[in-house]
C-alpha cells in the first residue's frame, strides 16, 4: 500500500517503489488498477508511471481488443531493455542468462568446465561471459545488475559464500569478487532460496503463502522455504539445506538425501553420465532396463520419505520440486504422491499439493536476477543518480 507524509520526496520514493512492485511482480496492470491497489489519486498514479517510463523501467501501451466506451486506462508493463545479469556456478558448468524486468530469460549461456571451478574461475568465467552478453543487448538496455544463484550456505548480510561444499568454496566474498570482475553491482544468494522465491512469484507458488521448494542439481538438492509469504533464511540465511539430512532405509546408516536421491547415480544407472537436463528426463521417463527401473523407484523411495518429514515438520500448502526431482515427479507421480500419502499424518497431507517447477530450467536465473530486481526496486529513483548502466559503458 502507497504512503501519504510530511516529507514528498519520502513519500514519492516509496510510492515509485510501490508501483513499480506491482508492476514487475504481475507482468503489467492498468492504471486504473494502479490506482485502486495503490489507494493513490488517479494524477499521482500517471506521474508515477510517468517518472518509470523516464526511468526506463516501465513502458506503456493500450490494451488490446479494447472496446469499451471511452478512453481505455493504458496497461503499465515492465520495460523488457531493463534486464539483471543472473549467474549459477555449478560442478558442471557456469551459466549466465540476461533476465528482464518481466521475469523473462532474453537469452543464456552455459559454459561447461571440467572439474569444479574455483571461485576465482568461476569469476573470470563468467566475468567473460558477461562481456559478450553485454556487447549483444540493445543500447535503450538499463542493466540494474548482477545477481548469482551458488548452491551453497549464503550469508545474507554480504553474499559471503561460507561453505559450498560440492564447489569446494569456503568463506569467498563472491559477491565483491564479481563486482570487480564485472563493474557490476553483484547480489548472490542460495540457489534453492532463489528458486522458491522465484516460484512463489512467478511460477507454481504464485498466489501460494506457504510452500516448499527442493532443487536438485549436479551438486545435490538444497531447498527453500516460504512461510506466511516471506522466505524463512534464518539467522544467517543458512535454512532449508533439507539435503543434507539423514533418510531412513539406506544401505549407508549416515547417508544424507543428497547421497541417496542423486543426478549422477541416475546418470550411471541409466548409462546417459554426462546428460542435460532434458536428456537426462527423457531418459527417465523412457527407461526400460530393470536396473535402471529400480533405481528410479528407490530414488522416488527416498525422496517420498524426505517429503513425509518436510510436511509434517512445516505443514506446507505446496511442495514444489525442480531440477532433476522434477523429472522423478513427472515419472512416477501417483507412486510418489501415493508413497507421500502413506508416510504423511492425514491431516498435513490433506492440505499439501506436490507439484513441478513451473520455470523449468530458467528458474534459478529468474530467482537470482530477483535478487537484483528486488534490491533496486526498494527505492528506483536511485537510479536517476546513474547507479544503472548501459551496454556502451
Amino acid at each position: 500500500m502507497a504512503v501519504r507524509g510530511n516529507n514528498l520526496d519520502t513519500v514519492r520514493r516509496h510510492n515509485l517503489s510501490t508501483v513499480v512492485g506491482l508492476v514487475h511482480r504481475s507482468g503489467g496492470l492498468s492504471r486504473s488498477r494502479l490506482t485502486a491497489l495503490t489507494g493513490l489519486n488517479r494524477s499521482t498514479v500517471a506521474a508515477l508511471v510517468a517518472e518509470l517510463v523516464d526511468l526506463g523501467l516501465a513502458c506503456e501501451e493500450l490494451p488490446e481488443g479494447n472496446r469499451t466506451v471511452g478512453r481505455p486506462s493504458p496497461l503499465v508493463r515492465p520495460h523488457r531493455d531493463a534486464v539483471a545479469f543472473a549467474v549459477n556456478p555449478e560442478v558442471d558448468a557456469i551459466t549466465v542468462g540476461v533476465v528482464g524486468l518481466d521475469a523473462v530469460v532474453r537469452s543464456q549461456v552455459r559454459r561447461e568446465v571440467d572439474t569444479p571451478p574455483t571461485a576465482e574461475e568461476a569469476a573470470r568465467i563468467t566475468a567473460g561471459l558477461v562481456f559478450e552478453m553485454r556487447s549483444e543487448l540493445p543500447e535503450s538496455a538499463v542493466i540494474l545488475g548482477l545477481g548469482v544463484a551458488v548452491p551453497g550456505l549464503v550469508r545474507s548480510a554480504d553474499g559471503v559464500v561460507r561453505l559450498a561444499p560440492h564447489l569446494g568454496w569456503e568463506n569467498v566474498a563472491f559477491a565483491a569478487m564479481l563486482a570487480d570482475a564485472t563493474n557490476l553491482p553483484c547480489w548472490v544468494g542460495n540457489d534453492a532460496s532463489l528458486g522458491a522465491v522465484a516460484e512463489r512469484i512467478f511460477g507454481a507458488g504464485d498466489g501460494v503463502s506457504d510452500l516448499v521448494y527442493l532443487n536438485g542439481g549436479a551438486s545435490g538438492i538444497g531447498g527453500g522455504m516460504i512461510v506466511g509469504g516471506e522466505l524463512l533464511g534464518g539467522i544467517g540465511g543458512f535454512a532449508g539445506e533439507f539435503g543434507h539430512t539423514r533418510v531412513a532405509g539406506a544401505a549407508v546408516p549416515a547417508a544424507t538425501l543428497e547421497d541417496e536421491v542423486n543426478r549422477a547415480r541416475l546418470g550411471d544407472a541409466l548409462n546417459i553420465s554426462g546428460a542435460d537436463s532434458e536428456q537426462l528426463e527423457q531418459a527417465i521417463l523412457t527407461a526400460l532396463d530393470d536396473d535402471a527401473v529400480a533405481e528410479i523407484d528407490r530414488q522416488v523411495d527416498m525422496l517420498s520419505t524426505a517429503l513425509r518429514n518436510i510436511i509434517n515438520i512445516l505443514n506446507p500448502a505446496l511442495v514444489v520440486l525442480g531440477g532433476f526431482l522434477g523429472s522423478l515427479y513427472e515419472a512416477r507421480t501417483d507412486q510418489m504422491t501415493r508413497l507421500v500419502g502413506l508416510q504423511t499424518l492425514g491431516p498435513a497431507f490433506d492440505d499439501v499439493a506436490i507439484t513441478r517447477a513451473a520455470l523449468g530450467d530458467q528458474i534459478l536465473l529468474i530467482g537470482a536476477a530477483e535478487l537484483v530486481f528486488d534490491t533496486v526496486l526498494d527505492d528506483p529513483a536511485k537510479l536517476a543518480n546513474g547507479t544503472a548502466q548501459h551496454p556502451v559503458e
